[in-house]
């Protein structure tokens, strides 16, 4: 093999995606396995995982913009209903309105059966509803009950401890472990409930406030639009409904009473108000019945009408003037009232000042804001700071705006009874009795007004009250929807396939890259140079056997033994190298790095397949310090070998020699000596050696490992070609630059390589052992076919 071609080789890139396919179908059963694991662990979890449904409900946040009223009424139904899209949402996901929906659908009771490997829940199907008469909303609790009739049921367990069974009847109280509970029936028993075991777990109302809200999910579907997307997360398609509609429900209900609040508050203020008028009024109409019973005076005369009329019409400039006055020092009194600071602010009595009403309404939708984020969180979150210092401000301005009203109104007022006096001055004529019964008539005209005034407020305002809409209107309705989404066994089981594919894929690409011995011919071509006499493939058969007298070629001449194959073709690339040398290859000797490396194994079938050929063979054991081939044809430790021979001069080769019934001869070790190494530098291995290639075709030599002593190096001189033996799977290619020197430094002669024990699925890339071995050399046998290929040459 030339440099330049071993060159490139090693330029080659180690790993292909080929090389690697194969690798990892080599690896199959590893593969069943794990996908059989992974997938019936999906199986299981899609059996065994609770079942979630998802409902979802639409609805529209309705404000005056997207709602009809009357023209007439419009300003107030805007004061009242005004609303934003934002805060609604953080309504709908508050803690406080939750509790309220669990409470009402008495959620924090869960009832479960079981079928199959899972627990469901039976909400709205269970035949039997538990009342705890005495627990608190955050105490826990759990029994189990077997339904026995449409009436009566069985109590099994009670916190998860098994109990003495006990009948109850429906709708009796019992007390159990100072529990009171009480069973009420739905109406949906059935036959199929008889004998079901029913799990009830009374859990907190707390836990499951925040369990609720954990699967709550809110959405509004266009940033311009009212529009919200609710949806939930429930094990329980009716569950799930019931949760949605039930929080729509509270949520309307709240949002009417905070509208209500500002309609209660201003209805208080008029009440109060008219109370006091009303007694006014009856004082002043006492007094005018006194007045003229006491005077005997029934009307006044004709004479006094004209000069009366201008009078009187001045007068009532003067009375709307006073009674707008009046209101005006209501408000201020009650702005001013500091048992009053944090109420809000009575609005539409009649304040003829559109600024003054529209900062009002102001004030009174910012306050019911600040008081429900305080209620959420506390008074020292910065932004309740920041809305109460603009209450303060707003109230400021208030106050401000109701003080110039009210000097406007002095003005006019003083303007009017100006008037008046020039007009009561053309009736000085007038009797006093006359003057005076008018004065008190005037009285009772401004106490009558303004009382006939605050009672068509009060009338305005309960209309108002009435008109207070719900904030939300549904547009889908949450029964029609409850889709399960979990478990999803098709992505379950789709998801452990890809998992047990993954698995043994990672692992065993992990423990492939982090390998580092040699695999097969593409690691030793690509690292050395050496020549490459062939690969034999892994011979289980032969593993922890000793090698009997006719079991090796037997199995060597097998019709379709790759093992047989493989040493042909090592016999054939052992004749190419030896013509390519020019000169013939008598001995052949065996060596290695380490122990294990198959020298015994592959000098013992080579020699086999040397002599089914027709040529005669002798193997040689010169491992004589373990003498490993003499024991594996089970020749007699006594018997007299290579060490007899070099140190009894009187010994020949015929008494060294031991016959195989395999055609071969074997030469045996011999005795062990205590100086190997001196004893192999004798010039009598040389003339055995000699003897034997002039009795031979092929002598083959049985040496020991390289670099563990020194007899492979002394011996090495009497080779005439040194097959170096490398195990697949056992030696490390960090020592393959130590067999490229050996082969550089010419410290073994004529050297090539022989890799044994290669596996023929381990790596993906061995040449074909499945149809005949070899990348193309010779003839292979498979299931008796013969398949020709094409031959290496080498």
């Amino acid at each position: 093999m030339s440099t330049t071609t071993s060159a490139a080789a090693r330029t080659e890139s180690e790993f292909n995606l080929l090389d690697l396919l194969k690798y990892l179908l080599s690896k199959w059963p590893w593969f069943v396995v794990s996908l059989a694991v992974c997938c019936t662990f999906a199986w299981y979890k899609g059996a065994t995982a609770p079942l979630v449904y998802y409902s979802s409900a639409k609805v529209i946040i309705k404000d005056p913009s997207n709602k009809t009223s009357s023209a007439g009424l419009d300003r107030y139904d805007r004061s009242i209903n005004k609303v934003n899209v934002a805060n609604e949402i953080l309504q709908f996901r508050s803690k406080q309105l939750m509790q309220q929906v669990v409470s009402r659908v008495h959620a924090d009771v869960v009832y479960t059966t079981r079928q199959g490997l899972r627990d469901v829940n039976v909400f709205g199907e269970t035949p039997f509803t538990v009342t705890f008469l005495n627990l608190k909303p955050n105490d826990r609790f759990a029994m189990e009950f077997e339904p026995v009739s449409a009436n009566e049921v069985e109590l099994t367990s009670i916190n998860g401890k098994g109990t003495k069974a006990m009948r109850m009847r429906t709708g009796v109280p019992y007390t159990v472990n100072g529990v009171k509970l009480m069973f009420t029936p739905t109406g949906k028993w059935s036959s199929k409930w008889e004998g079901a075991l029913i799990k009830v777990n009374k859990y907190t109302v707390n836990s499951m406030v925040g369990y609720w809200l954990g699967n709550l999910g809110i959405r509004q579907e266009d940033e311009e639009a009212t529009i919200l997307n609710i949806a939930i997360k429930s094990p329980s398609r009716e569950l799930g409904a019931e949760m949605l509609t039930t929080l729509i429900n509270v949520y309307n209900e709240e949002s009417i009473n905070d509208k209500n609040r500002v309609a209660v508050n201003t209805a208080d203020f008029i009440n109060e108000r008219l109370r006091i008028i009303e007694a006014e009024l009856g004082g002043v109409e006492n007094d005018l019945e006194s007045y003229k019973s006491r005077n005997q005076i029934v009307d006044i005369g004709s004479t006094a009408s004209r000069y009366m009329g201008e009078s009187a019409r001045y007068n009532a400039d003067a009375l709307q003037f006073e009674t707008q006055m009046r209101i005006a020092l209501y408000i201020k009194e009650y702005l001013t009232d500091p048992s009053r600071s944090v109420d809000l602010i009575p609005s539409n009595i009649g304040i003829n000042d559109a600024a003054i009403e529209s900062q009002i309404s102001q004030y009174n939708a910012l306050k019911l804001q600040r008081d429900k984020l305080a209620d959420d969180s506390s008074e020292a979150n910065p932004v309740v700071a920041e809305m109460s210092a603009t209450l303060n401000t707003l109230r400021t301005n208030i106050l401000r705006a109701v003080d110039n009203i009210i000097q406007s109104i002095n003005v006019k007022r003083r303007d009017a009874k100006g008037y008046e006096a020039q007009a009561e001055s053309r009736v000085a004529s007038i009797p006093r009795k006359e003057r005076e019964m008018l004065s008190i008539e005037r009285q009772q005209k401004i106490k009558e007004e303004l009382y006939l005034f605050l009672l068509n407020r009060r009338e305005e305002n309960a209309l108002a009250q009435a008109m207070a809409d719900n904030n939300a209107r549904i547009i889908d309705d949450p029964e029609d929807s409850g889709t399960l989404i979990s478990p999803d066994r098709v992505r379950l089981m789709l998801l452990g396939f890809a998992v047990g594919l993954m698995i043994p894929t990672v692992i065993l690409l992990m423990l492939r890259f982090l390998d580092t011995r040699v695999q097969g011919r593409r690691d030793v071509k690509n690292a050395v140079t050496v020549p490459f006499l062939g690969e034999i493939p892994m011979d289980k058969n032969a593993k922890n056997k000793r090698h009997s007298k006719d079991e090796g070629e037997n199995r060597i001449h097998t019709p379709g033994s790759l093992a047989g194959e493989a040493f042909r073709v090592l016999r054939t690339n052992i004749d190419f190298m030896t013509r390519k040398a020019g000169a013939a290859s008598q001995i052949l000797m065996l060596t290695s790095f380490n122990e294990g490396a198959g020298k015994t194994y592959t000098s013992t079938h080579l020699a086999e397949v040397l002599s089914s050929s027709g040529k005669k063979v002798a193997l040689v054991d010169l491992d004589i310090r373990k003498a490993t081939l003499t024991a594996r044809f089970s020749i007699e430790h006594h018997h007299k070998g290579v060490t007899d021979y070099i140190t009894d001069t009187g010994i020949s080769v015929d008494d060294v020699t031991v016959p195989t019934p395999g055609g071969h001869d074997v030469v045996p070790a011999g005795s062990l000596p205590p100086n190997p190494v001196e004893l192999l530098m004798d010039s009598r291995l040389d003339e055995l050696m000699n003897e034997l290639r002039s009795r031979y075709d092929y002598v083959i030599v049985d040496s020991v490992p390289v670099g563990v002593v020194a007899d492979a190096s002394i011996a090495s001189r009497i080779a005439d070609l040194t097959m170096f033996v490398v195990r697949a799977g056992k030696l490390d290619k960090r020592q393959l630059p130590d067999l490229q020197a050996l082969y550089d430094e010419r410290k073994l002669g004529n050297m090539g390589i022989v890799l044994n024990g290669v596996s023929l699925r381990s790596h993906g890339y061995g040449y074909g052992y499945g149809y005949g071995y070899g990348y193309g050399y010779g003839y292979g046998y498979v299931k008796g076919k013969k398949h020709k290929h094409r031959r290496r040459t080498e």
